[in-house]
């Protein structure tokens, strides 16, 4: 867990716009594409599950990953594929036999979340009084319109 009471926020803050500042346009289009998998359900579960169980065939990540459909699977697997974090075995086989393995770049990503998966179950509680705070806020001042009108 990072320690947010010690921390020098606008230190982080000069980091972060250096950072940012260092990008390409090429590159910021790529962090925002590498970045697209952070907040993918799908993309996420898939690295999570490929860091925990290693080596996978296709069906076997369809399995783990509750809800998630054929094509959504698949295509998750070829962004992940074409950005590098994982790798696809095809072995030429008949009936097809493909699986797939975290590459280190990928495990990178999932070393990478960790901090902010932490930061999320540490601040759970705090969420939870904000949203609860929110929506009775919003529904102790919202009236159903009338007759149809606004």
């Amino acid at each position: 867990m990072i320690p947010f009471d010690n921390l020098d926020f606008d230190a982080v803050m000069a980091q972060s716009q250096a950072a940012c500042a260092a990008l390409s346009d090429n590159d910021g289009g790529l962090k925002r594409e590498v970045l697209a998998h952070a907040g993918n359900r799908w993309s996420l579960g898939i690295v999570h599950i490929l860091g925990v169980a290693g080596t996978l065939r296709h069906a076997e990540l369809a399995r783990r990953l509750e809800g998630v459909t054929q094509r959504m699977l698949t295509r998750s697997l070829r962004q992940l594929e074409r950005d590098g974090l994982i790798i696809r075995h095809d072995y030429g086989e008949v009936p097809p036999r493909v699986d797939y393995t975290l590459t280190p770049l990928g495990k990178g990503l999932l070393v990478g979340m960790m901090p902010l998966w932490r930061w999320i179950v540490d601040n759970a509680p705090a969420f939870r009084t904000a949203r609860d705070r929110f929506d009775n806020e919003r529904n102790s001042t919202f009236v159903e319109p009338r007759d149809g009108l606004i």
